[in-house]
This record gives structure tokens, C-alpha cells and sequence, in this order.
């Protein structure tokens, strides 16, 4: 089992899911977010005074699948997140050591389903 962790640009989120859902994966968790990245952010004026925006929104995913969903699941997140752009995002690839579905008790690739 690995958690899937896709860092990605707001607008990008509906081809991401469209995508998703093309490679059979239904289940997600999404969370806005802000953070900096390469992009270093940009300066912005109002009202005559300048502020820096070194935090840009983006979205998280937060994905758990079982083994032979991983690869899909990434090639899913490259296909509708990749613009060729700094700022696309990051995809992180964690070991899930234990899954439990709390209606049922189902523990382990069961639970993720």
C-alpha cells in the first residue's frame, strides 16, 4: 500500500480528476493549500504599497492505493497536472504501513479497496 501525495496548481484539479477517473482511481482527499516552491512567488501593488507574494495557493491530493494502482495513479497526476511550466507541482510517494475502513473493520488492501 503507498500514499500518494500530489502537490499541483488549483486550475489544474478537474483534468487531474478526469484523469483519476480514467485510471480507475475514485478515491482522493483534497485540501487547499498554500506554499512556495521554485517559482519564488511575485510582488503585487495596492493602494501605492508593495507586497510581496512568496505563498502561492495550490491544491493537495492525497491518494491511497494499493500496489498495482501506483504507477497509474502518477502517469493519472502527470497527464492532467503537467503544463511544461515552473510551478506544476510535486508528487510524493509514501510506504502506508497500515489502512483501516472504521465502517467495517477491514484492515490492509481491503480497506483502501
Amino acid at each position: 500500500m503507498k500514499l500518494i501525495i500530489a502537490v499541483i496548481q488549483p486550475t489544474k484539479l478537474p483534468d487531474v480528476k478526469k484523469a483519476l477517473l480514467d485510471a480507475e482511481v475514485h478515491k482522493m482527499t483534497v485540501t487547499n493549500v498554500i506554499g512556495a516552491g521554485q517559482q519564488a512567488g511575485y510582488t503585487e501593488s495596492y493602494r501605492g504599497n508593495i507586497f510581496e507574494v512568496n505563498l502561492l495557493k495550490k491544491v493537495r491530493l492525497e491518494i491511497a492505493v494499493n500496489e498495482e494502482f501506483v504507477e497509474p495513479t502518477i502517469n493519472a497526476v502527470i497527464k492532467g497536472a503537467r503544463t511544461g511550466s515552473i510551478g506544476d507541482g510535486k508528487i510524493f510517494v509514501l510506504d502506508l504501513p497500515q489502512c483501516i475502513r472504521i465502517r467495517t473493520g477491514e484492515q490492509g488492501t481491503e480497506a483502501i479497496g
